[in-house]
């Protein structure tokens, strides 16, 4: 990659930022789309179930659900997208998912009896897109540019957070329920979008034949660094996985309005989209293991004003603090675990089965998390317990960030 040396301020500082080419370009276009197109319904779809029957346990389920299919799909997936064509199956989930909201579009409120079938969709059509995405961007990226790129699709996901349902809300608002089927219309058309600009992709080359063996022989190898970062994204999963869905409908339960969730999303993807900014365009390699723990630290103390009551000032404090806190640990930690598949020419060899082997750590901490949310509101829904929970896996990072502290340190350059 060439570099692009640009000056900054009156002291003329010089910062090295390794430039993008056009394809690597176009992969965020894609997933900036696809992203849009999620935020645009996904913060709304709990919602939409919920008041058709309020019942943490069935929202649970239906993550769960999600995230099982998910992990069948990077399982059985990594063989297709290592030997055959990937960019086919970053399509068929960008499909899958266009096709999942045309179901919850056509279903309506019927959609709550079929929330087995939708959670297959759902998960299948993420497994699908994530396993595809993840190969190809570790194709088109290298040590220098890693966590440039990464800066770019956080700010993409940030500035979708931000625009996407904060538009959703004030349909809702103006239009009421008929506001949903709206929605899911403008996230169907936006993957339709996506789907085209992904034949603009250059098809990469397939590679030798998948190992079906390799993920579990370096999880179970004590000497690999994979187990130790398997563990670590297992424990960054056991957070994510109850956050992802758990935040707006809390947000949704507290205020009983789309337009003030959608205020919520709007303003701490302001803050995501400026902390994405800031670290993604100055973090440095060496600084790695610093903002790793230093995130991690904070997305756990952020959960201490949700103890003084959940309400909607509170859950703001708590999203805005997660939003600035966030990048500190995800762009280190993500680079780090990608930058581990290019220390030698072996490992970007097995890169499908690394991403599988990556992607089954999220899986299994995050089906933990939510599976054990089930447990937990079954027995009692009440807000503190809920609150303590969050508590808990909220400080998950810090042990990611613990097992990382090392690897975090080294620069790998990639292979020649």
């Amino acid at each position: 990659m060439s570099e692009l040396n640009e000056t900054i301020g009156a002291k003329g500082v010089t910062l090295v930022q390794a430039r993008l080419d056009g394809q690597t370009k176009l992969l965020l276009l894609v997933y900036g789309l696809f992203a849009c197109a999620n935020a645009f319904s996904g913060t709304f779809v709990n919602v939409f179930l919920w008041k058709v029957r309020p019942d943490y346990a069935l929202i649970g389920w239906f993550a769960l659900i999600q995230q099982l299919s998910l992990g069948a799909t990077f399982i059985l997936g990594g063989k297709w997208v290592k030997e055959h064509n990937k960019m086919n199956c970053l399509r068929l989930g960008i499909i899958l998912s266009g096709t999942f909201y045309m179901f919850v579009l056509f279903l309506g409120k019927q959609a709550i009896d079929w929330i087995w079938l939708l959670g297959i969709m759902m998960g299948t059509a993420m497994g699908a897109f994530w396993l595809a995405f993840n190969v190809v961007y570790f194709e088109v990226t290298d040590a220098d540019n890693r966590d440039v790129f990464n800066g770019w699709v956080g700010l993409l996901g940030s500035g979708s957070s931000m625009v996407a349902p904060w538009l959703s809300g004030l349909l809702i608002g103006y239009f009421s329920d008929i506001g949903y089927n709206y929605i899911f219309m403008a996230s169907i058309v936006i993957f339709s979008i996506g789907v085209v600009l992904s034949f603009w992709l250059k098809k990469r080359p397939p590679g030798c034949a998948y190992q079906w063996s390799i993920p579990l022989k370096l999880w179970m190898n004590a000497d690999s660094p994979w187990q130790k970062t398997f563990f670590a994204l297992a424990a960054q999963g056991l957070r994510d996985g109850s956050y992802g869905f758990l935040i707006g409908l809390l947000v949704f339960v507290a205020t009983a309005n789309e337009v003030k969730l959608g205020n919520y999303t709007l303003i701490t993807s302001v803050v995501g989209l400026m902390s994405y900014y800031v670290v993604g365009r100055f973090m440095k390699w060496k600084y790695r293991s610093l903002g790793l723990l230093a995130g991690a630290i904070a997305m756990g103390i952020v959960v201490i004003p949700l103890f003084v009551k959940v309400q909607y000032i509170t859950l703001l404090l708590f999203g805005m603090g997660m939003a600035l806190a966030s990048p500190l640990f995800v762009i280190p930690m993500t680079s780090t675990t990608f930058d581990l598949m290019a220390e030698s020419n072996e490992a970007v060899g097995q890169r499908v089965e690394l991403t599988v082997l990556r992607e089954l750590g999220l899986f299994a901490g995050r089906s933990l998390s939510i599976l054990t949310f089930i447990v937990i509101v079954s027995i009692s829904n009440k807000p503190e317990v809920i609150v303590t929970y969050l508590a808990v896996i909220g400080c998950m990072p810090i042990l990611s960030a613990w097992l990382m502290r090392r690897l975090v340190q080294r620069k790998s350059p990639s292979p020649t």
